[in-house]
């Protein structure tokens, strides 16, 4: 991998983690275009760099996190379904890994989900994701274990299960974005000594590579973030659903066309 190949996929990071519309089809787009190879340090790369995204999450929203200790209280709360869920469906979840088509299939239907999930809730009662119950939080929590299945998006199954406990679009929004740092945070240990423990290390060259990476992620996840809560609020789902549907076709169109495509 060489800076640019980095870059790119920092700024795809950054734009896609919080968008409902599933980073990990744009990761296989990306580098199938680039000709990526898929190496260890590859697939690492693109998990650490998350930490660089939910660092934007932290920036943004400081003030929610110095309030009081029950914010932390439903994160962990809406965190351990799909914890659980992933520990015991680890292997399962690596040959879905492992399959173009399921990310090009749930991109469809996800982005079929999203055309009519405004007219599905559309009486919200939560403007302020502060307000939510710890039942509410482990409910949206549930919602999040869908995104277990590649190219379903954390932020769209979080996103959607916060509006189904009368959450406003824009409060529900901002949950998945602070129920993103558990889980991101998580996944980046694990992935980091699932690494070291099959006897892999850094060179100076992968060391730069990842700091570059997440200063890329971290800039644009924060430009992301102010551009989907405007749309979102302003026009709603349907957007980003015709947007995944687009992707996923994409993504069929090349599997059948004989491309070599493989999750990163």
């Amino acid at each position: 991998m060489n800076y640019l190949e980095a870059i790119i996929l920092a700024i795809i990071e950054g734009l896609t983690e919080f968008l409902p519309v599933s980073s990990t089809g744009h990761m296989i787009i990306a580098s199938a275009l680039m000709g990526l190879e898929t190496t260890a340090f590859v697939k690492l790369f693109t998990i650490v760099i998350q930490l660089g995204t939910i660092l934007s999450v932290f920036v943004l929203y400081w003030k929610r996190f110095f309030r009081s200790m029950d914010f932390y209280y439903k994160l962990v709360v809406a965190a351990i379904p799909a914890s659980i869920l992933g520990l015991a469906l680890n292997d399962v979840i690596d040959s879905l890994l492992e399959s173009p088509m399921t990310v090009a299939i749930m991109l469809v239907l996800g982005g079929i989900a999203l055309l009519f999930v405004d007219k599905w809730f559309n009486k919200p009662t939560t403007d302020n994701s502060d307000n939510i119950t710890l039942k509410q939080a482990f409910i949206i929590g549930c919602y999040q274990c869908l995104a277990l299945i590649p190219g379903t998006s954390r932020s769209a199954s979080t996103i959607v299960g916060a509006m189904a406990q009368k959450l406003t679009r824009k409060a529900a929004a901002e949950f998945s974005f602070f129920l993103a740092l558990p889980m991101m945070f998580g996944a980046s240990i694990v992935k980091l000594a699932h690494f070291f423990k099959e006897g892999h290390t850094f060179s100076g060259h992968e060391i730069n590579l990842l700091i570059v990476g997440n200063i890329v992620g971290f800039i644009v996840a924060i430009i992301a973030i102010k551009f989907f809560i405007g749309i979102l609020t302003k026009y709603g789902f349907k957007v980003f659903g015709w947007y995944r549907i687009a992707i996923g076709l994409v993504i069929l169109i090349m599997l059948l066309g004989g491309h070599s495509l493989q999750v990163i």
